[in-house]
């Protein structure tokens, strides 16, 4: 009887979280389509007020809050295999948002082609998400300072953080003295972070979860300990994402950022809190095909964006002609030579007469003793 209670208890706080996460995941999709909105109208007028003077601005920053206060308290009741996934629901509204709510439109030859990948993937996501929330781990234990002490001294923890650690050591090495900064790099970084954040987070979100039920765990020193590292891990992990947005484009950094961290977070949660040790293996096969839809769906969304392009100049003289040209990475701007250029003219495809340059007409002065010069030989030869 009391295995059964259990198990309804623990399914209960799993779709208690679950519920959590995805309602977190779509306030913070909306709060982030109503600040853009409210950046892009401020845009577009003639004064050019704060963004935080706005009232729409302020409606989303309380959403944001909203919603990651409800993803945090969600990290307390359900697994980390199950919430972490769920951030797929964020990337989802906010890509459906960005059509209805943005007017973000395609030109009409790329609808079916932009359009049709995009609207796959919502699809190839929600099924996805339904796969993994069905079949992921059903396990849940009060988190208590005692029990979290216990999962940290134990060698899976301790091997995992020691290969952890060599491993972000290695790459902040090559990331910082060597100058890589590829991507995949970057983004590992942030994965590795991520992993140390969720499990802290949802250490520190279970022992706040049961001092207010009455179990008062705030005067444990692992409460500061897990406190800590949580804010010290989001800070930098903030700091490398940013890094890799400002030097690849942002739709690539959000959907391999998923991947990532996804598969960190899971392996974090599997290692440190022992989700999957109750688990059959057919369950764990649905699981893991259900986070692989998520990824291709995520992918999908993404790939498609469309990205802004950059005017990067650059002047070339052709040297049999005398004419400059620019040109756009290759591709000529300005008209090559074409027959009828004439020296102080500006050549231009409109059928409009070229406009002549300015030309200085002042002459530059001349010596006498140089002008004289060549006179003089001249009648010598006569003589």
């Amino acid at each position: 009887m009391g295995f059964f209670s259990s198990h309804g208890e623990s399914y209960t706080d799993n779709l208690i979280g679950t519920l959590l996460a995805i309602f977190g995941n779509f306030l913070v999709s909306i709060s982030l389509s109503i600040q853009k909105y409210s950046h892009v109208t401020l845009a577009g007028r003639k004064d050019q007020r704060t963004f935080y003077h706005t009232k729409t601005w302020w409606c989303g920053f309380v959403f944001t809050c909203i919603g990651e206060s409800a993803n945090f308290v969600s990290y307390a009741f359900a697994p980390l295999a199950v919430v972490a996934p769920l951030n797929a629901v964020s990337v989802l509204t906010s890509s459906i948002l960005g059509f209805l709510f943005l007017h973000e439109k395609s030109k009409p030859k790329e609808f079916a082609k932009h359009y049709g990948l995009i609207i796959l993937g919502y699809f190839i996501t929600a099924g996805g998400t339904y796969l993994f929330v069905s079949f992921g781990p059903n396990s849940h234990e009060k988190l208590e300072a005692e029990n979290i002490v216990k999962h940290i001294v134990g060698w899976p923890v301790l091997l995992y953080l020691l290969l952890e650690i060599i491993l972000f050591c290695l790459l902040l090495y090559f990331h910082k003295q060597r100058r890589v900064n590829y991507l995949v790099v970057i983004l590992l970084l942030v994965a590795l972070l991520g992993s140390v954040t969720v499990i802290t987070v949802k250490a520190v979100s279970g022992m706040l979860v049961l001092s207010i039920e009455g179990n008062i765990q705030l005067d444990n020193p692992i409460f500061s300990v897990m406190f800590v590292c949580m804010m010290a891990s989001v800070i930098f992990q903030a700091r490398f994402l940013s890094q890799a947005c400002k030097l690849h484009d942002s739709s690539l950094v959000m959907s391999v950022n998923y991947i990532l961290s996804t598969v960190f977070a899971v392996v974090a949660g599997a290692v440190f809190y022992l989700e999957f040790n109750k688990e059959e293996v057919l369950n764990i096969c649905m699981y893991v095909l259900g986070s692989v839809l998520c990824f291709l769906g995520v992918f999908l969304m993404t790939k498609n964006r469309k990205k802004p392009k950059i005017f990067e100049p650059y002047v070339s003289m052709d040297m049999s002609n005398g004419v400059p040209t620019i040109h756009d990475k290759g591709s000529v701007v300005q008209p090559d030579f074409n027959g009828s250029f004439s020296y102080g003219t500006l050549v231009n495809n409109d059928g409009v007469a070229p406009a002549p340059l300015p030309v200085n007409l002042e002459q530059p002065v001349v010596s006498s003793r140089t002008s004289d010069a060549p006179t003089g030989q001249l009648d010598r030869k006569n003589d």
